[in-house]
């Protein structure tokens, strides 16, 4: 009996480490996909705001950083962002998570 239920504790203590191991490697590699990935470009930016295809991009059309650092990147002051305007401006900086000791 006693040796049954030293099996069924072993048993459980693998399980729980082999779902714990799964969850953080699975973690680890959805970081290093978000890490990875490219920002997108002058146009991709484009074709994702500029609701009404004018090839400008207002302050309404914005989100984001973009919204936040719109009077930054409207360098005419004209109240639109060009995509010559958005391709001169500076990039925003990168989060990096900390780094992790492994």
């Amino acid at each position: 009996m006693n040796l049954r239920r030293n099996k069924m504790n072993l048993g459980l203590i693998i399980g729980l480490v082999t779902i714990m191991v799964s969850c953080t490697s699975n973690a680890q590699s959805k970081d290093r996909k978000d890490r990875d990935q490219k920002p997108p470009s002058v146009e991709e930016i484009f074709k994702m705001m500029d609701s009404d295809e004018d090839g400008k991009l207002t302050k309404e059309e914005v989100k984001g950083p973009l919204k936040r650092d719109f009077s930054k990147i409207d360098m005419d002051e004209d109240g639109f962002i060009t995509k010559e305007e958005l391709e001169k401006a500076p990039k925003p900086e990168r989060k990096d998570p900390p780094n992790r000791e492994q």
